[in-house]
């Protein structure tokens, strides 16, 4: 039996405004927060921690799901995203990094960082020397690969289907959550603006320490001081909600660990600094210069307090306080006028400074022999010991208990 065109017009009009799925406002939100959520696991999960830097494996089922899933909300092809994150870490912060604000500005990476991600992924040098080892199997070279559009055209359809119009809002959203979150925020704030708990050869920077929105990426700085780790999160009021998710995984045996963040261990105090002290310097190096930091705002706080009961002029070590356990290539030129000043004036806090730069010339001149660097060690220890600062008297002693 036919309807009458006013009963098909009516189904028609109530399907544009409520879909199968006939939802609430806030549970059409809910399942958007959802599903793009689901997208930046797949993001910090399968793309980064286990293709881009092989921290970890995946089980053959969240692995393809997360092929699937990403396919759907984002058509971006898994071998452009692995090739051009890990040129990004190769060329970090230069000229040849595709998405670096200290080279390309910040304003640029926020607002603009989907379109680097397009212009490099398009670079054929590029995903011949960084996208080795992502999937080549059937589906990938016939359908994800070739047809990367047609996923988010899918879901497009989906939207429309489950919701009607407003579908193509939510729509909208699962699109915008990838270029907004993560090429525009996290490469280009995660690059800017935030805290640093390592002095990691970049300017990376920790954006938050709940990584809850975007999967965990927000702790960028310790990403890029232990970029093979799966886990992210690595002081103890920090939280990764994608390493959560991977432990879970792993109770099931759908994921494989091969890396988490180094943790310098503690023994009985040496006499004297080792070939094995040296060891677990270089391989716990940021950790170690963490701390010497802790040190040298302590020192500072003291030298603030001591000028206040004088009732001295503080803005000079104000001013340079934030610079003082930096690297020197890390020192904005502005400040270095003011750096020089605070050193000038306090001699404890320029004889920390100068020992922290020796200290890290330990990793970084290749060309000493191994003995020679554990004699060099022992000599740091010792004159660090009859320095009479007791903050450096005390790292010293940690530094030879280490094992």
């Amino acid at each position: 039996m036919l309807l009458p065109d006013w009963a098909v017009l009516y189904a028609a009009l109530d399907w544009l405004a409520n879909g199968l799925w006939d939802l609430s406002w806030w549970q059409i939100v809910i399942y958007t927060l959802v599903t793009t959520h689901i997208t930046i696991a797949g993001v910090t999960i399968f793309l980064h921690r286990a293709q881009a830097h092989r921290a970890m494996d995946l089980h053959r089922i969240p692995a393809h799901f997360f092929r699937f899933w990403l396919w759907l909300g984002t058509g971006m092809v898994t071998k452009e995203w692995v090739a051009i994150h890990r040129k990004h870490h190769a060329k970090c912060e230069t000229a040849d990094d595709p998405h670096s604000p200290q080279t390309r500005g910040i304003e640029t990476v926020l607002w603009r960082g989907s379109e680097l991600y397009r212009a490099e992924a398009k670079n054929r040098e590029t995903l011949a020397k960084f996208g080795h080892g992502t999937p080549d199997d059937w589906i990938e070279r016939r359908l994800y690969t070739p047809y990367s559009w047609q996923g988010v055209g899918l879901m497009l359809i989906l939207n429309l289907a489950l919701f009607g119009a407003i579908g193509l809002t939510v729509w909208a959203v699962q699109m915008l959550w990838i270029p907004v979150t993560a090429a525009g925020v996290i490469n280009g704030i995660g690059h800017y603006w935030g805290y640093r708990n390592f002095e990691a050869p970049d300017a990376s920077t920790n954006i938050s320490p709940w990584g809850l929105l975007i999967g965990g990426e927000e702790l960028h700085n310790n990403h890029h001081t232990y970029p093979t780790s799966a886990k992210f999160s690595v002081k103890r009021y920090e939280f990764d909600i994608g390493w959560t998710y991977i432990a879970l995984m792993r109770r099931i045996g759908w994921a494989t660990v091969r890396k988490v963040p180094p943790k310098l261990q503690l023994g009985a105090v040496k006499a004297v600094a080792d070939e094995k002290t040296l060891e677990a310097l270089i391989a716990n190096r940021y950790e170690v210069m963490a701390g010497y930091a802790r040190e040298m705002r302590r020192v500072c706080k003291a030298e603030i307090a001591a000028l206040r009961k004088k009732r001295a002029d503080l803005s000079p070590l104000k001013a340079a306080r934030r610079w003082l356990h930096r690297d020197d290539a890390r020192v904005p030129a502005a400040a270095r006028a003011q750096l020089a000043l605070a050193r000038a004036a306090h001699p404890v806090l320029d004889k920390m400074v100068t020992m922290r730069e020796e200290l890290r010339q330990m990793w970084l001149n290749t060309s000493q022999s191994r003995e020679q660097l554990a004699a060099d060690l022992q000599s740091w220890c010792r004159r660090a010991e009859e320095s009479g600062i007791a903050q450096l008297q005390q790292f010293s002693v940690r530094l030879r208990a280490a094992a």
